[in-house]
């Protein structure tokens, strides 16, 4: 009867243990969710012709976030658009000016009822990696036409893109008026039923392709190429192909070095031949008349 009393206390122990074990547990888990404060993971960029947005993830809270910027390692400066948002990104476009400068951003985690009596250095900070706008953003596929002539060219007419960026006089400006002598376009062209692909640099935003085959069609794509970048980010990406069938032109333009060299033999041989036949032609007829006057003199009167 004792054995089973100190077996059913032993129990009672392990059970008591048990339920205050998961009792701190769970104490410890909410005190955790509590004091949890979230950070900006993952920070990057994402920028398409200058429009630049620094993007970021987090764990579900009720916390906010403000950015800063900095230019060229210089002072932090405030985003007013980016102070105490929820969200998971951040406009900047309008602040990263001049474009061609390395800029860095700070995501801080602040409370969502912030109280300025806390320490603001106790808050998580995360720090983006540096860019630099003019020599990293992408450029997006450009649009362009093509015109075949009767002299077998094409003109290649391409639209500039245009940015979110406006000037000092709410002119929105294109790629163009940012990048300047800086941007030329790459024109990748093949014949029909090639394989083989011919590639020019444009420096203007219209370009002449000459020198193709009459009567043939030709495909063409555009992309913005920016060789002053780095070589991750000279292309832009490349836009739909188009095509066009070119018309046959003068037909003297169109012969090639061999041919002109083949007509001028012919030419030069039929001037030879011309000329052999008339000096025997007319050696004959002088001929005849000496034999003719010979006769004549001969003849008794």
């Amino acid at each position: 009867m004792r054995e089973k009393q100190d077996c059913l206390a032993k129990m009672e122990s392990v059970t008591t243990l048990l339920y205050l074990g998961l009792f701190l547990s769970a104490w410890s888990i909410t005190t955790a969710d509590e004091n949890f404060v979230p950070k900006a993971e993952n920070v990057h960029w994402v920028s398409l012709d200058f429009k630049t947005i620094l993007s970021w993830t987090t764990k579900p809270s009720d916390y906010t976030y403000s950015v800063l910027y900095s230019m060229d390692d210089g002072d932090w400066s405030e985003s007013p658009d980016c102070n105490r948002i929820s969200e998971t990104n951040c406009d900047l476009s309008a602040h990263l000016m001049p474009l061609d400068r390395m800029y860095s951003a700070d995501i801080q985690t602040e409370p969502a009822e912030f109280d300025y009596n806390s320490n603001v250095e106790d808050l998580p900070h995360t720090y983006s990696p540096q860019f630099n706008p003019y020599r990293e953003s992408n450029i997006s596929a450009v649009e362009f036409s093509v015109e075949a002539t009767n002299d077998s060219k094409v003109i290649v007419s391409i639209k500039d893109p245009v940015t979110t960026l406006h000037d000092a006089y709410g002119k929105q400006l294109s790629i163009r008026d940012i990048l300047q002598k800086d941007l030329k376009y790459k024109i990748s062209y093949y014949k029909s039923g090639s394989t083989g692909k011919r590639d020019i640099i444009s420096d203007s935003s219209v370009a002449n392709v000459s020198k193709l085959d009459s009567g043939q069609s030709y495909c063409f794509m555009v992309a913005a190429f920016i060789p002053s970048r780095p070589k991750a980010t000279q292309l832009g990406t490349w836009s739909t192909q188009q095509c066009t069938y070119v018309q046959g032109g003068n037909v003297l333009q169109d012969l090639r070095l061999e041919t002109w060299v083949g007509v001028a033999f012919i030419l030069l041989t039929v001037l030879i031949i011309t000329i052999t036949v008339t000096v025997l032609c007319c050696r004959c007829r002088q001929q005849r008349n000496r034999t003719f006057q010979t006769s004549q003199s001969s003849v008794p009167v």
